[in-house]
């Protein structure tokens, strides 16, 4: 009986004692959750409660295994697996403590500070601080667990001793990866290009959507993602629409013919513009930038906000600035010239009389004599 009785006790006792002990903490960050909305802290810590958990069990496992006199011929295995599960249990806890601290920090700063170009490029820092600490806690938890192996401890000396070797050895094999995780942190904390920025790159216009260690992707405007190494952004040149202030100007050409009312179109655009929620207001202009034989191309100017609403303005002054040239002055619109050509002073059309009397002759049938 005593047999039975004891591992039951010990094992069923760890768990009963886990889930109470992590039922009073949950109701306790609960309760600190609704005292203090200021801070978002209490309510991140909640997301922690599974791990936490777990690194209670596996600790009171681990510490009153040897009282259960279960299984003794596999007690250093069993040992060694809660060991192991602790490790991982702890590591993650670690990693959602660590979220939750700087999420909250994040959250004050927004509260604290109105610039959206400010909070995107903390936002872009603090994203990528938790990915070098989850990477960091993740290698030493690794590495703590190849520690319980009696072998991977004989082995640790030799692996000291060629450090130099390997660390050569993984620099030149790893060098594109070190590359772009520098290149990474470079973004991070050099405020080159953050989290939602409009950015051009290799012709196609999207949003940063996301900025990790190695890569980082863009959402372009027809949905598609483009993921391309973070070291592009350290080595090329790239167009980013939001650094700065997020205004921008916007170009719309057509190409009328020479005869195209001007002063009208300028009014018509000033029209235009007046009905159109998405511009600015700052400045608008219509000018001519260049001709040709038959057309000549003319350049209006609007301003927006952003780059979505200088989108919009442009698509809307194009739209309604050539309806209304079909409707009011078609004859502005291009046309092909069918007109006759105009031949040099002192040539006419008619052959001249020295021509026709030699065509004459040249015709003429032979005479006959009778």
């Amino acid at each position: 009986m005593e047999n039975i009785l004891r591992p039951l006790i010990v094992i069923g006792g760890s768990v009963v004692l886990t889930l109470l002990i992590g039922w009073v903490t949950d109701r306790l960050l609960r309760k600190a959750d609704e005292r203090h909305n200021e801070t978002p802290l209490w309510g991140l810590l909640r997301r922690g409660r599974i791990p936490y958990q777990l690194v209670l069990c596996a600790a009171m496992l681990r510490g009153s295994y040897d009282e259960a006199r279960l299984l003794d011929e596999h007690r250093v295995g069993i040992g060694r697996a809660l060991t192991l599960v602790l490790i991982g249990a702890a590591a993650w806890l670690v990693v959602r403590i660590a979220a939750a601290v700087v999420e909250t920090s994040y959250s004050r700063y927004a509260r604290a500070h109105r610039d959206a170009a400010r909070l995107r490029r903390v936002r872009t820092q603090v994203s990528l601080i938790m990915r070098v600490v989850s990477a960091v806690v993740g290698v030493v938890a690794v590495a703590a667990m190849l520690l319980t192996f009696p072998a991977m401890r004989a082995a640790g000396a030799s692996l000291l001793a060629s450090a130099g070797i390997l660390g050569i050895v993984a620099g030149v094999a790893a060098q594109s990866t070190l590359s772009n995780m520098f290149a990474g942190l470079q973004i991070a904390f050099g405020d080159m290009v953050r989290l939602g920025d409009t950015v051009v790159v290799d012709g196609e216009w999207g949003t940063v959507e996301e900025i990790t260690l190695t890569f980082l992707t863009v959402r372009t405007w027809d949905e598609r993602r483009i993921t391309m190494p973070v070291s592009y952004f350290t080595s090329k040149p790239f167009e980013n629409w939001s650094r700065g202030t997020p205004q921008m100007t916007g170009i719309v050409y057509w190409h009328l013919d020479h005869t195209a009312p001007l002063d009208a179109m300028r009014e018509r655009l000033r029209d235009i513009l007046r009905e159109c929620p998405a511009w600015d207001g700052r400045a608008h202009g219509l000018d001519v930038t260049d001709t040709t034989p038959n057309t000549m191309q003319v350049r209006a100017l609007v301003t927006a906000k952003d780059a979505d609403d200088i989108w919009t303005v442009r698509v809307t002054v194009r739209e309604q600035m050539i309806r209304w040239l079909s409707a009011e002055h078609p004859y502005a619109l291009p046309r092909v010239n069918t007109a006759d050509a105009l031949l040099p002073p002192g040539r006419s059309n008619g052959r001249s009389s020295h021509d026709g009397a030699t065509s004459r002759r040249v015709h003429e049938p032979p005479r006959t004599g009778r």
